[in-house]
């Protein structure tokens, strides 16, 4: 019998501050193909050991100004995490996105209503090293045959920050 992996540690390397550089399409799904772009950072903080993190982002840009909160929980037994994510305008959690580490790279899926209709919501993080990452994010309006990428989030480690070790 294979031993499942643990992977509550699999956010550690995001623990600190990070420089976010934010690339949004105005109006997914539309055919539209302009985007905005923000800048800002990124804290995130251990919480439980690991097993869960908080990520205080805030941006601003040509397109206003927003905060996000991301809540990250690691699912012991199913050896999943969820992210939940928030924003102050809204303050309300959006439907949790199930997923995890495969390779170096982490997929993350959820179904949410996005201008009155159901839509599948597909989470990445790629490229992972030391002191930078890939955020993105895409919708499917159509079962998961095709991904429209909405959302592009780079991030660069502050330098000069506190050891980010445990």
């Amino acid at each position: 019998m294979t031993k499942e992996r643990d992977g509550q540690h699999d956010f550690d390397w995001d623990i600190g501050t990070w420089r976010v550089h934010m690339r949004r399409l105005l109006h997914p799904l539309t055919g539209s193909t302009t985007w905005v772009e923000y800048n800002g950072t990124d804290v995130v903080r251990s919480v439980w050991d690991g097993r869960a993190n908080l990520g205080e982002v805030e941006v601003e840009g040509p397109a206003g100004h927003f905060e996000l909160l991301t809540l990250r929980l690691y699912n012991r037994e199913a050896h999943q995490w969820s992210i939940n994510i928030s924003s102050s305008a809204t303050g309300t959690l959006s439907p949790p996105a199930i997923g995890e580490f495969n390779s170096g790279r982490a997929e993350f899926y959820d179904q949410e209503s996005f201008n009155g209709r159901t839509v599948l919501v597909r989470l990445g993080i790629s490229d992972i090293t030391a002191d930078s990452c890939r955020f993105d994010q895409a919708f499917s309006a159509d079962g998961g045959k095709t991904w429209e990428v909405n959302l592009i989030v780079t991030e660069t480690l502050m330098k000069g920050e506190p050891d980010k070790a445990h």
